[in-house]
């Protein structure tokens, strides 16, 4: 809870002296009443809500109510449940057997009620700070997307619209936004009243398996016994790390005073503190082929197709690579059993939002003003279970975003990198985000998707991945950075911009992310910065820094190269890089490298691109012949992104290393300070897999995108 919500001594008479800018073309315009004002003035509509704001606590050390937070100056979006939507949720109370008959006066304890109210208050209200709140004008256009800021129970609310209901907005799936009273501007925020009480349920992943299996709800009852089968249960119930959470209470883990260090964040606004995470939650996405799927492949009825029906049919189909190494018994929780190496390929250790599942951010051409797809974009994810690589993305011609899709780009010099065709055994699996059902199937630590074909690490798709450049952003290798929603988060608002995770000696945050008690490490979201690094943001760290990264896997055997981009400046370090598949004993890839030295450096060789592409192609051989590479063409900054990482001259990608990699052994790479004097900073973006059958291919030379 933002520390803000504790100064209510300050709730005083000059409130109603404020001004604010509010929007004259809004349906409802109250400048002179806040939140709790207005609907002071219809009570007929709110007394029951406003009696509930007066009982909540802002927070368990706090004597300040929800009523006066909302009669405070800030930005509110104040999703206000009306008198009718009270009491209905009463009565759903009534049907579950907690209270007796539908009033507060029911309640067997105090606690309970409590409890009861604060379900209601707390997912009722998103609290903008000094940043934002959310007219409907600002909600996600796409379906089931989320609004930015979690409400106060830290839940994000997710926006649905049905097709056949004109108008119609619905919140946290099934909540009705009143069609004439919504988007009442107030000198605090913004109410919008809603005719069914937000109370998500805390549901694990394992709890919402059980349920489709126990019900059979049909969708996905065949995907939920498979994965219980395969002893996913406990894992699946994980919602939070406690301890974390306990050293972050006691202000073991707390904020990084950059000020006090000797550190300005420059580019950053100068902002002068990163903050701690809150939380370090759990999450996990699994995507799933569908009931009617296996009623087509096995000719049964979902609730008679057992684990071992499901085995049998990956067995036959050869759902698996050539040289796996696997068993066929029922012993389906054994990491070696072929049905467990087949689901664990669906899962990934982090909760994927419907509108995040890839991120459209700064590629060449993209505009956030206008939101419309251009070239493709794309993620690299190690899955869950035995280490393999898994591709989302989505493009233009897609129509929507995919698992494992190989299409035929145009992607020569003089090309726009969009797709040409897909040939239908390369299409991948296609996810449905956007159904009205989707958000059925989303639990507190979780979500299960619908994919229309089967998905499976086969050899070709393994060939496939091998056949093209791996880039992935640094960010996307650590599963907290998603589930805890830092990565790419759509704020301005500091505690999102800078985020400050402990040094391993402290507490190990981010898995697979390792680092010594001499490291500041900074997560630098830089959302609407509109730099030409992958997707904007970056990571940073400060003072004798040495951290260590778990690499994500490779394809399949063979040689391969290691890249790390960088944008040099001044206030860039020297590093010397660590590779190979022991962190104990990792070996130097090369002398130390400058991160101050720009792409441009005669040392390197660089020459800007000409009207002449074979020249262009000449001098990309010479900087190659150098360990060098220009930027991207990909990567745009600007909105519109006309201008490209590879047209910003300092741009560079140094090619670390150059060696035959194994997919079934985990790599790390590790990046230490070299220098004496500890404010110098390490800059982190993305880094690349690229195979000898793509930088050395004669007939189809590697793109510049």
């Amino acid at each position: 809870m933002m520390k803000r919500l504790f100064l209510w001594a300050m709730i005083a008479l000059s409130l109603w002296n404020c001004t604010e800018n509010i929007d004259d073309s809004s349906r409802y315009v109250f400048k002179d009443d806040t939140a709790i004002s207005y609907m002071q003035k219809h009570e007929d509509s709110y007394s029951e809500y406003l009696n509930v704001l007066k009982n909540v606590k802002v927070s368990s050390i706090s004597e300040s109510t929800l009523f006066q937070l909302l009669s405070a100056r800030g930005n509110y979006t104040c999703f206000a449940p009306t008198n009718e939507a009270i009491q209905t949720y009463l009565e759903d109370l009534v049907e579950t057997g907690l209270i007796s008959s539908p009033s507060w006066d029911a309640f067997p304890t105090e606690r309970k009620k409590d409890s009861i109210q604060k379900v209601i208050a707390y997912n009722s209200i998103i609290d903008g700070a000094d940043e934002v709140f959310y007219p409907t004008n600002s909600f996600p256009v796409e379906n089931n997307g989320e609004l930015p800021l979690a409400n106060l129970n830290d839940r994000k609310l997710t926006v649905r619209y049905v097709a056949n209901e004109a108008d119609s907005i619905y919140v946290a799936y099934d909540c009705p936004l009143n069609v004439k009273n919504r988007d009442i501007y107030v000198i605090n925020g913004v109410i919008h009243q809603i005719e069914k009480v937000i109370a998500p349920r805390d549901i694990t992943m394992a709890s919402m398996m059980t349920e489709i299996i126990d019900n059979n709800k049909e969708g996905f009852i065949v995907a939920s016994r498979v994965v219980l089968a395969c002893g996913m249960e406990d894992t699946l119930r994980a919602t939070e790390d406690m301890v974390y959470r306990e050293l972050y209470l006691r202000g073991i883990v707390h904020d990084f005073d950059a000020k006090a260090f000797g550190w300005v964040f420059h580019g950053g606004s100068q902002h002068p503190t990163a903050y701690a995470p809150e939380h370090r939650k759990f999450g996990f996405t699994l995507f799933a082929e569908t009931d009617d799927f296996w009623r087509a492949e096995l000719g049964k009825e979902p609730k008679d197709i057992t684990p071992a029906d499901v085995q049998q049919w990956v067995l036959d189909n050869h759902q698996y690579t050539k040289g796996d190494e696997f068993t066929t018994g029922t012993d389906y929780a054994n990491p070696k059993n072929l049905l467990n190496q087949w689901i664990t390929y669906h899962m990934l250790p982090m909760k994927i939002a419907s509108h995040r599942l890839v991120f459209h951010e700064n590629e060449r051409g993209f505009s956030h003003t206008l939101q419309q797809i251009t070239i493709p974009v794309f993620e690299y994810y190690a899955t869950m279970g035995k280490r393999r690589l898994i591709k989302l993305y989505e493009s233009k011609e897609s129509n929507g975003v995919f698992l494992n899709r190989f299409p035929k780009l145009n992607n020569g010099r003089k090309g726009d990198n969009h797709e040409l065709y897909c040939e239908e055994s390369k299409t991948g699996s296609y996810i449905d985000n956007k159904s009205d059902r989707v958000l059925e199937y989303e639990a507190l630590n979780g979500i299960i998707y619908a994919i229309d074909k089967p998905l499976a690490f086969t050899d070709e798709v393994r060939e496939n991945l091998s056949k093209e450049r791996i880039r992935f952003d640094a960010e996307s290798l650590f599963p907290e950075a998603m589930t805890n929603d830092q990565r790419k988060k759509h704020s301005t608002n500091p505690k999102d911009q800078f985020v400050h995770a402990p040094n391993t000696c402290i507490y190990q945050y981010y898995t697979g992310l390792d680092m010594n008690d001499e490291t500041h490490y900074i997560y630098l979201n830089a959302y609407n910065y509109g730099w030409c690094n992958n997707q904007e943001d970056e990571i940073k760290a400060e003072g004798h820094y040495e951290v260590t990264i778990t690499l994500p896997p490779v394809p399949r055997i063979g040689t391969y190269e290691l890249r790390y981009r960088v944008l040099p400046n001044g206030d860039r370090g020297v590093v010397q890089f660590y590779f190979g598949d022991d962190p104990n004993r990792l070996t130097p890839t090369d002398i130390p490298v400058d991160l101050t030295i720009s792409g441009t450096d005669s040392r390197f060789g660089y020459e800007a691109d000409t009207d002449d592409m074979d020249y262009n192609a000449e001098i990309d051989k010479r900087m190659r012949n150098n360990n060098r590479m220009k930027g991207e063409e990909g990567i745009g900054y600007g909105d519109g992104g006309s201008s490209t990482s590879r047209s910003a001259s300092a741009n560079i990608r140094y090619i670390l290393t150059r060696q035959k990699l194994d997919p079934d052994k985990t790599y790390y790479l590790r990046i230490k300070s070299v220098l004496d004097s500890d404010r110098k900073e390490l800059y982190l973006d993305h880094l690349e897999w690229c195979s000898k059958d793509v930088y050395d291919n004669p007939a189809d030379p590697e793109d510049i995108w």
